[in-house]
C-alpha cells in the first residue's frame, strides 16, 4: 500500500473492541519513519511492563514476516491480550488477558516488519522493495529512533 503522508506519529489507546472495560497496561500505537527518506513507515506496538517500567527491559519483538503481523506476537504468543476460543457464532471476537504475558516482567515493543506487513507501508515504489539486508538496515534504523524519540512512551524507557 503507498500512502501520500506519514500518519500520525502516535496515539494511546485505552480500549479495544472485544475487552470489557478500560485496559489494566499502557498500550500505544503509532508508526516511525526508517530508511533514508523515511519513506518506510514501520507500525508498531508498545507495551508497557506491568512489573516495573523504570527496571524491567525493554524487548524489540519482530515476527517475521512478510504478510504476518506483530499482533500474532501480541494475541497469540506473548503479549497481555489472547482472544477467547470459543466457536463461531457470528460475534466479534473477544479478548482476555493472558496471565503469561511476557509483560509481566518486560515492556515490549512489537513491530510490523518487513514493509507492507500488517499496518506498515511505503510512501514510494522504492521504499516498498524489501531484502533481509534491508529489513535489518531498516530494523536497526527503528531501533536507533525509538532510542531517541520524545518520551511519548514510558517517562522510564529510553530505549
Amino acid at each position: 500500500m503507498l500512502l501520500p503522508n506519514p500518519a500520525v506519529p502516535f496515539s494511546i489507546i485505552k480500549s479495544l473492541p472485544g475487552f470489557s472495560g478500560s485496559l489494566p497496561f499502557k498500550l500505544e500505537t503509532g508508526y516511525i519513519g526508517v530508511g533514508e527518506k523515511e519513506d518506510v513507515q514501520f507500525f508498531y506496538y508498545f507495551m508497557e511492563s506491568e512489573g516495573n517500567p523504570r527496571e524491567d527491559p525493554l524487548m524489540l519483538w519482530f515476527t517475521g514476516g512478510p504478510g504476518c503481523s506483530a499482533i500474532s506476537g501480541l494475541a497469540f504468543e506473548i503479549g497481555p491480550l489472547q482472544f477467547n476460543m470459543v466457536e463461531y457464532n457470528g460475534s466479534l471476537p473477544t479478548l482476555a488477558l493472558n496471565p503469561y504475558s511476557w509483560t509481566k516482567a518486560a515492556s515490549i515493543i512489537f513491530v510490523d516488519s518487513p514493509v507492507v506487513t500488517g499496518f506498515s507501508y511505503s510512501t514510494s515504489m522504492q521504499g516498498s522493495k524489501s531484502t533481509d539486508t534491508i529489513h535489518a538496515n531498516q530494523g536497526y534504523d527503528f531501533l536507533r529512533k525509538v532510542q531517541h524519540q520524545p518520551q511519548s512512551r514510558s517517562s522510564s524507557h529510553k530505549g
